[in-house]
């Protein structure tokens, strides 16, 4: 078989064979076919596309690239939630804590923050202690004995995957649905659970902005889920605005702990309940969307939700008490506060404008070596749609160094107005699959 051959026949529209594909991936995993070639047959993929079929051919391909976690040994239903990526989303911790609570088995890796969102690893690793890189025995012990672990991603899992990843970075070839859908599903199906729940954002501060596009890539998500034999659903969720009312990792951590309480923000309460609805029905643990709203809320009231989430902080050798008082958690040395120049209604919160600055603030990386400062992010005052005078406080900023005049008035214009009355967005739009 040419490689040649594969590129001209994608070049010329045509549908990959399960065997050219499983040629291309084995050739990249182990260094046979050279960058440039894999490069060209990116492109190929860009522009004329592929199928249902490939796409899930090239995920299991990509999947098989490295260890495939083997979770049959853990009794019960395995469950693992992926989000597509937002600013202030920090839903994976308080979301396991509270599903986890109702019985199901939460066996999640997570992944590093770059650029204007931020990363599940990094928000855990500002408790004292955290340990996100567990062995694969110590990952299984702990979801078979409390029901609850989020670790990183070993390395020798889809390696396929970071190759490909770092050539479609720097060939302008990471916007296609096909290499997206694959890339995302080859992760989650190497880390062996039976149900995933895609959590897929629109919108100014996710990847995909528009519902449409989303959409698109959440069915072929699914599709490559349910090729292989899993039981994929996806939620369809805004990310015009920030979700809930920080961004930064100490920040999240405190929000999440605050949710599990019962006390968290609106938005991102309703978005956990709303996920955790779809996770108990994978997990057979309810039969309709209220039984399994029910058990959740009762989960959070009771403080058990909050318990599971002490429990794993403990297992992974965190320091609890900076969980059971928040207050403990890295603080930034100044808070700031920023008010509204004018009256109106907030129509609009520029979120992926507003992580870029935490980022800058040091909450985030520009690059993958670049260091974080726990303690440092933002603290949003109001939402779209909320009534504010002038003088009213939109946000508090958390900072190490002082804010020089330009940040200041990226923060200023990240905020936008009008003098109607603006209806609130949904903050989840649509639930795919099942």
């Amino acid at each position: 078989m040419r490689f040649l051959d594969i590129i001209e026949k994608k070049k010329n529209k045509l549908a990959l064979s399960d065997e050219e594909i499983q040629f291309w991936i084995d050739g990249v995993t182990n260094e046979t076919i050279p960058d440039y070639q894999t490069s060209a047959l990116l492109m190929a993929i860009v522009l004329n596309g592929m199928d249902d079929h490939e796409t899930a051919k090239l995920a299991e391909a990509m999947m098989k690239s490295g260890h495939v976690l083997d979770l049959s040994s853990i009794e019960g239903i395995k469950a693992d939630k992926h989000s597509t990526g937002g600013v202030g989303d920090k839903t994976s911790i308080a979301l396991g804590a509270m599903v986890a609570a109702c019985g199901l088995k939460v066996a999640k890796m997570s992944g590093r923050g770059l650029g204007h969102t931020g990363g599940t690893l990094d928000k855990l690793e500002s408790i004292r202690g955290f340990n996100c890189y567990l062995s694969e025995d110590q990952f299984k012990r702990q979801v078979e004995e409390i029901g609850l672990a989020i670790i990183g991603q070993t390395g020798d899992l889809v390696p396929a995957d970071k190759k490909l990843y770092a050539l479609r970075d720097v060939t302008a070839t990471v916007n296609s649905i096909p290499l997206i859908a694959s890339s995302i599903m080859s992760k989650k199906l190497a880390s062996g659970a039976d149900t995933i729940l895609l959590d897929v954002k629109y919108g100014e501060g996710a990847f995909m902005k528009t519902i449409e596009d989303a959409k698109v890539l959440a069915q072929a998500m699914i599709a490559i889920g349910k090729k292989l034999g899993r039981d994929t659903m996806a939620m369809i969720t805004d990310m015009d605005q920030p979700l809930g009312n920080t961004i930064g990792n100490a920040l999240e951590v405190q929000e999440a702990v605050e949710t599990v309480r019962g006390k968290g923000p609106e938005d991102f309460t309703e978005l956990c309940i709303r996920a955790g609805e779809i996770m108990l029905i994978q997990g057979q643990l309810a039969s309709t969307k209220e039984e399994a709203r029910r058990q959740i809320k009762e989960a959070i009231l009771s403080g058990r939700a909050f318990e599971k989430l002490v429990q794993m902080v403990q297992y992974q050798g965190g320091d609890v008490e900076q969980i059971k008082n928040t207050d403990l958690l890295p603080k930034a040395k100044f808070v700031t506060e920023i008010r509204s120049r004018e009256a109106g209604y907030i129509s609009r919160i520029h979120s992926m404008q507003l992580g870029i600055l935490a980022m800058k603030l040091g909450a985030g990386r520009a690059t993958k070596s670049d260091p974080i400062k726990y303690g440092v992010g933002l603290k949003i005052g109001v939402k779209k749609g909320d009534r504010v005078k002038r003088g009213d406080v939109l946000c508090r900023v958390y900072h190490d160094e002082d804010l020089d005049k330009d940040w200041l008035e990226e923060m200023y214009n990240s905020f936008q107005y009008s003098d109607q009355v603006q209806d609130p967005t949904p903050i989840v739009e649509a639930v795919l699959g099942g």
